[in-house]
């Protein structure tokens, strides 16, 4: 099986304008994510929420000095909200069941990369 990576990004202003009956509305989405996954043969080996962006740390090495600064490393709307990690031997299933969590934003799907010479 190979692995994937989900990433979700989101908009952490309209996240917050949903309020606690649309945010919880997202989190059921989620739960029926895990539930396709399951149905589906995939494996949920991992994933989290991530703190709002302006909580993140930012660090850069320039000329020989590093650098650290509040928030994301782009002012775009849109940051990473959180990810799962998958394995999976039908990629196409997996990309039928993040359909599911596509309907707000985009959601990017990635191989993990694998060095392995077998």
């Amino acid at each position: 099986m190979d692995e994937f990576v989900i990433l979700l990004p989101d908009d952490e202003a309209a996240w917050e304008r949903l309020g606690p009956a649309g945010q919880e509305a997202v989190y059921e989405q989620h739960r029926e994510f895990a539930r396709r996954l399951e149905e589906g043969g995939h494996v949920l080996a991992g994933g989290a929420e991530l703190d709002p962006p302006r909580t993140a740390k930012t660090v850069r090495r320039v000329a020989g000095r590093t650098i650290v600064s509040d928030g994301p490393p782009t002012d775009a709307a849109e940051q990473l909200s959180g990810f799962y990690l998958v394995q999976t031997a039908d990629p196409e299933g997996l990309v039928q069941a993040c359909s599911l969590l596509a309907a707000g934003s985009p959601v990017e799907i990635r191989r993990v990369a694998r060095h392995d010479t077998d």
